[in-house]
């Protein structure tokens, strides 16, 4: 059986009520146009940013937090259950943390934009509440798991970095407010390493074994393939920090980045042959957006490799960040312009002999527009770095702020189609 076939199977079931993820896809679209806004407009040189607090890294987390955090949260509250085949976590869990996370993601860059550790310490607080509440849900979940152990693995190893991260995060705002921090130069290596690639990076591929094959209608990737990918991205996350914690720096690195290439590319060849084995073949934009997103994460790997062997790179390491960005934004915005419709007409169906169709549900210029600027914007971002050129990094958000506004337009449309069918 398809992953499709499974989850439209089991949708009555496994389906949680309307609201609960589309709250949190909601609140990612609003994030997204803010940190494009930030990027544009707030002062201050993204190109120039070398650390500290800021309205550069009030972007980088309104992006991080704000659209991948979100879409996470809400993305694997509704897939996991697929994957495990369970009912799904408490609708009201999940309303409370939203709750709690949407304004503490607000608190948290308004902290670091205007330089605030009160504030920054405030929504960080309220963040770290509300991830460690999800993590607790999601791992009651896993525990009864039955089904898809690769994605299984991958939900775990995601769930332990996010532990990770959120010690390395309370670790480092316990330091802007001043406090003797021990260990304060280890804590940002670790959080940069567990954040990207051992929070989102693994919650993005474990998602991707059920979200590829069930919309280009394939057969699932085959297991031993997925474990092995997850058993080495675990070794190279656990290698890095190794190396961050002055353990054989040199060969920990080395190890690291082989390990880590060999994981990704076991994910992408099953990836690539779920595409090519798939009823399904004419995917649209998104899944344009997806094999971009697949080569600025093996850019990022091949940036991060040179860095760490100390190849000097002008402006090498703006670089990486662009290419890390460019792969967990991409992704996430063309998966979510799958999810949206396709979730959104399985409950407009429910109860319904007929109901309004995913793409009856999609604004298809919208979604357009949104793909012309976003590549837009990254290019621009790319020429910018290579330049030196603040103008045209502002440009180029511009542009990806035309794009987010198109996105959330999208997601207005479908909202508006939902209320019409009585959703």
């Amino acid at each position: 059986m398809t992953v499709a076939g499974a989850f439209l199977g089991g949708a009555s079931g496994r389906l949680l009520p309307a609201a609960a993820p589309l709250r949190f896809f909601g609140a990612a679209v609003v994030y997204h146009v803010l940190g494009w806004l930030v990027l544009a407009f707030a002062p201050g040189d993204a190109l120039s940013f070398r650390g500290g607090l800021g309205w550069p890294l009030a972007a980088l987390h309104l992006f991080t937090l704000g659209v991948l955090g979100m879409t996470a949260l809400g993305a694997a509250a509704q897939l996991l259950p697929v994957a495990t085949r369970q009912a799904p976590v408490g609708a009201r869990a999940l309303a409370w943390i939203w709750s709690l996370y949407t304004p503490g993601v607000a608190l948290l860059a308004l902290g670091m934009g205007f330089a605030l550790p009160p504030l920054l310490a405030l929504g960080g607080l309220a963040v770290a509440v509300a991830l460690a509440t999800w993590a607790a849900l999601v791992a009651l979940h896993l525990r009864a798991a039955r089904g898809m152990p690769g994605v299984c693995a991958h939900a775990w190893s995601a769930l332990v970095s996010l532990l990770l991260l959120l010690a390395s995060a309370l670790l480092l705002a316990a330091a802007w407010l001043g406090w003797d921090v021990p260990g304060r130069q280890l804590t940002l290596p670790l959080h940069l390493l567990f954040a990207p690639f051992g929070f989102m990076g693994m919650l993005a591929l474990g998602l991707s074994y059920v979200l590829v094959p069930m919309f280009a209608l394939s057969q699932p990737p085959r297991e031993s393939f997925q474990l092995a990918s997850c058993a080495l991205i675990v070794a190279a996350l656990l290698l890095a920090a190794a190396a961050a914690l002055g353990v054989a720096p040199a060969v920990a690195r080395a190890l690291a980045w082989v390990a880590g290439l060999a994981g990704v590319l076991l994910h992408l060849i099953e990836m690539r042959r779920a595409l090519a084995t798939g009823m399904r073949k004419e995917l649209g934009r998104s899944f344009v957006l997806v094999k971009l997103a697949w080569g600025a994460l093996l850019a990022t790997l091949v940036l991060g490799g040179l860095l760490w062997t100390g190849v000097e790179l002008p402006r090498g390491e703006a670089a990486f960040g662009l290419a890390l960005l460019a792969w967990l934004l991409t992704f996430v915005i063309a998966i979510l312009q799958r999810i949206l419709p396709f979730l959104s007409a399985l409950h407009a169906a429910a109860g319904r002999r007929r109901g309004p169709t995913a793409s009856m549900l999609t604004h298809e210029k919208a979604l357009k527009l949104h793909f012309r600027c976003h590549l837009a914007a990254f290019a621009g971002l790319a020429l910018a770095i290579a330049l030196d050129a603040g103008w045209l990094a502002r440009a180029a958000s511009l542009a990806g702020l035309a794009g987010a506004l198109a996105f959330g337009y999208f997601h207005l449309h479908l909202l508006r189609k939902l209320r019409a069918a009585g959703v």
